[in-house]
C-alpha cells in the first residue's frame, strides 16, 4: 500500500488512505506518520472489525461518512470487508455525483474459505453478488485469480494481474552483519504464517547438523507467547532471539539464510523484499510464491518442519552454492518493480473510470 500510494503521489494524483484503527502497532503507526505529509486526501483511521458481526453497521457507517467526505474518483478496496466497503459506498455516491470507480483486489484470507462448508457458500455467493456492484477485479498473484475463479466463479467484469513492486532502493543488496544468526523468521507471530513450522525445523536442523543453530524471530501478535513457549519446551532459549516489528531490510542483516514457513499466502511482499535485497531463502510452496521463483526451484517446500530442517541444512553447507539459486535482480526488477505496479494499476483505474 505504502509503495503504491508513494507512486501515485510521484504520478501527481491526489491520494488518501482510510483504514482499520485497531491492528497493527508502534512500528506501523510509525509508517503512517511518514506518510502523512504527501498525502492531499489524508489517513482516515477508524475501527473495522475483521469478521462479520454487531459492529459492522457503525463501521460501516463511519466509513462511509469519511469516504463521502474525501469524495474520491476512484475507490479501490482491499481485502472482503475493504472490498465491501469500497464498492457500496462507491455505488452510493454515484446516487448524488459523477462516477466513481470501484476496484477490488481480494486477498488471501477471504479466498481461504472452504467452498463446500456452508460459510464458504454464503461468502462465495455474496462475492458473485457483489460483482454487480465492481468495475474492475484486481489480483496480486495468478494463483489468487485462480483461486478466486474457482471458488467465486469466471469473473463477468474486467479483471487484471498486477503484481505486488518494490521500490529501486529495495533492490540494493543487504550487508549480512558480523554476529549473524543462521537463521531468520519475519512475519505475523500466528500459525497460519508457520513461526510453529519454523521453530520445529530450527530443533531438527540443528541435531541434523551436529550443532546447535541460532535464529531470530522478527515480528508480533497473538500468537507470540506460544512461541516463546514452544522455544523454552524444546530447550532453543539460548538459540533464539525475538525481536520486535521493524523494516524488513534492517531484520535482514541479522542472519545469513530468511525462512518464510506459511501455510498459506497470496503474494507476500517478504518474499519479493528478501529476494531483492539479495537474501538466500527458503520459502514454501504456497499461494503465489511459486510465481516469484519457478515452480520447479530448489528453494521451494511443503510447509512441513522435517522438510524445511532437511532444506536448511543443505543451504547451511554451501551458503553460496545455495544463493545461485535464488532469481536473478533484473529479473525480479521487471516484473515486480513499483513501477511496473503501479503503471498497471493506473490504467485500470483510468479504464474503470471510462466505463
Amino acid at each position: 500500500m505504502r509503495d503504491l500510494t508513494e507512486a501515485q503521489v510521484a504520478a501527481g494524483h491526489s491520494v488518501g488512505i482510510v483504514c482499520d484503527s485497531t491492528t497493527g502497532g508502534d512500528y506501523e503507526e510509525r509508517l503512517f506518520d511518514g506518510m502523512k505529509g504527501s498525502l492531499v486526501l489524508g489517513i482516515h483511521r477508524t475501527p473495522m472489525q475483521r469478521h462479520v458481526g454487531p459492529g459492522d453497521l457503525a463501521a460501516a457507517w463511519r466509513t462511509y461518512k469519511i469516504i463521502k467526505e474525501l469524495r474520491p474518483d476512484v475507490l479501490h478496496g482491499h481485502g472482503a470487508k475493504g472490498g465491501a466497503y469500497a464498492r457500496l459506498f462507491g455505488s452510493l455516491l454515484r446516487v448524488s455525483r459523477s462516477r466513481v470507480a470501484r476496484l477490488y483486489s481480494p486477498h488471501g484470507g477471504s479466498l481461504h474459505y472452504d467452498e463446500t462448508t456452508v460459510t464458504g457458500k454464503l461468502f462465495f455467493a455474496l462475492e458473485r453478488s457483489m460483482t454487480r456492484f465492481t468495475d474492475c477485479l484486481l489480483f496480486v498473484s495468478d494463483y489468487e485469480r485462480r483461486t478466486y475463479r474457482r471458488k467465486v466463479g469466471e469473473p463477468p467484469i474486467p479483471n487484471r494481474l498486477v503484481y505486488n513492486g518494490l521500490r529501486a532502493a529495495e533492490f540494493e543488496p543487504v550487508t549480512t552483519a558480523q554476529d549473524a544468526a543462521d537463521l531468520l523468521y519475519i512475519g505475523m507471530m500466528r500459525d497460519l504464517k508457520g513461526p510453529d513450522i519454523f521453530i520445529d525445523a530450527l530443533a531438527s536442523a540443528g541435531t541434523e547438523m551436529g550443532r546447535a543453530l541460532n535464529a531470530v524471530m522478527v515480528g508480533d501478535g497473538d500468537d507470540l507467547p506460544r512461541y516463546h513457549a514452544q522455544v523454552e519446551r524444546l530447550g532453543l532459549k539460548s538459540n533464539v532471539r525475538f525481536l520486535p516489528p521493524m523494516p524488513a531490510r534492517q531484520a535482514f542483516a541479522l542472519a545469513e539464510l530468511v525462512v518464510v514457513p506459511s501455510r498459506a499466502e497470496a503474494m507476500p511482499y517478504i518474499v519479493l523484499e528478501s529476494l531483492a535485497a539479495g537474501r538466500p531463502m527458503i520459502a514454501t510452496a504456497v499461494g503465489g510464491i511459486p510465481e516469484i521463483f519457478g515452480e520447479t526451484s530448489p528453494a521451494l517446500i511443503r510447509p512441513d518442519p522435517a522438510q524445511l530442517a532437511d532444506k536448511i541444512g543443505l543451504a547451511l553447507k554451501d551458503l553460496d552454492a545455495y544463493r545461485k539459486a535464488m532469481p536473478q535482480t533484473d529479473e525480479l526488477k521487471a516484473r515486480f518493480g513499483a513501477d511496473v505496479m503501479a503503471a498497471e494499476i493506473e490504467k485500470a483505474y483510468f479504464a474503470a473510470q471510462s466505463k
